[in-house]
């Protein structure tokens, strides 16, 4: 296995700030780090189409780009994947049932894909289970499963799913519990379907590694399951720090080009920083750049594939 396993890695000098953080006893069945059969670190570079979110379609809001539009951007700019982000798809895969139109939409897109050379590296859904029981979690449960069945026709290997917050008047403690369950819930007709859960540090109940390690350790043990490592989501005193302690559970990871220490002013992301946090883990897979800066997005997201490009050269 690259990198430790979850109990050495909360246990391990290298983890100590981790292990610091108490999230409880091992049971024998949490979620370990993906298991990989080479050493080393291997990074793929890839761009998500939530970078054109003021562009694309979403909800009621008509768009003046589509993910047709991204794929081809994606591929002038000669990289070898795209993040198919599912908010921006229209309602017939949103409400994804299999056959017709649906499959339809996600064939011919996987097709301009492979046309252009692309690789679909992943794909995104903005749920949230830390809802207490009733029918507005059971409907987040069921519209993660009905992604997990789109995803596998588009050739997703990943899914960015959230944890959520707590609810107005709950308990912290109780929304992480729910978080994991509605993992595990899933998770079986994800494994069933070949497609990843990766969890993202997101704010919520995910805002620091304390709370990732906690949903983490309540997490079935399963190859289909890890995390997200968003390099601008955490905004703690030393998102650098942090972004060290769940990099061992990566399996897909976000790029920003900013980071937001608390109590400081936003400034630019060291990404050979990020890049060797990840290499130290073990990572192997893609580096998805997610643009969320100002300027034209197309002018910068090129600048800043340049950089990364050469951040792990």
């Amino acid at each position: 296995m690259i990198g430790p396993s979850r109990r050495s890695f909360l246990a391990s000098a290298a983890g100590a700030s981790a292990a610091a953080l108490a999230v409880g006893p091992a049971s024998g069945v949490a979620a370990d780090p993906l298991t990989r059969q080479a050493d080393g670190s291997l990074f793929k570079l890839s761009l998500a189409a939530y970078s054109f979110n003021r562009q694309l379609p979403r909800g009621s809001k008509e768009g003046t780009m589509t993910l047709d539009d991204v794929v081809d951007y994606a591929a002038s700019l000669g990289l070898p994947g795209v993040e198919l982000t599912g908010y921006y798809f229209p309602a017939a895969v949103q409400n994804y049932e299999p056959g017709g139109e649906a499959d339809a939409i996600l064939h011919a897109l996987a097709h301009r894909c492979f046309a252009n050379g692309l690789t679909v590296s992943g794909t995104a859904i903005g749920n949230d289970f830390a809802l207490p029981p009733g029918d507005a979690r059971d409907a987040q449960i069921a519209a993660c499963k009905r992604w997990i069945d789109a995803a596998s026709v588009l050739g997703a290997p990943v899914i960015r799913i959230f944890a959520g917050k707590v609810p107005k008047g709950g308990d912290e403690k109780e929304a992480i519990a729910r978080c994991a369950a509605g993992i595990n819930e899933c998770l079986p007709h994800a494994a069933e379907k070949g497609v990843h859960l990766a969890l993202e540090n997101h704010g919520g109940i995910t805002a620091t590694p304390k709370q990732m390690l906690s949903i983490i350790e309540q997490v079935d043990d399963s190859p289909w399951f890890g995390v997200n490592f968003d390099s601008g989501n955490f905004r703690t005193d030393d998102p650098y720090r942090d972004l060290a302690q769940i990099a061992p559970y990566a399996i897909n990871a976000q790029i920003k080009v900013a980071v937001h220490p608390d109590g400081k002013k936003k400034e630019e992301a060291d990404l050979k920083r990020i890049v060797g946090i990840l290499g130290d883990a073990g990572y192997r897979g893609w580096l998805v750049l997610e643009y969320e800066e100002g300027g034209d997005v197309k002018t910068e997201a090129a600048k800043w594939i340049d950089k990364l490009r050469a951040a792990i050269a």
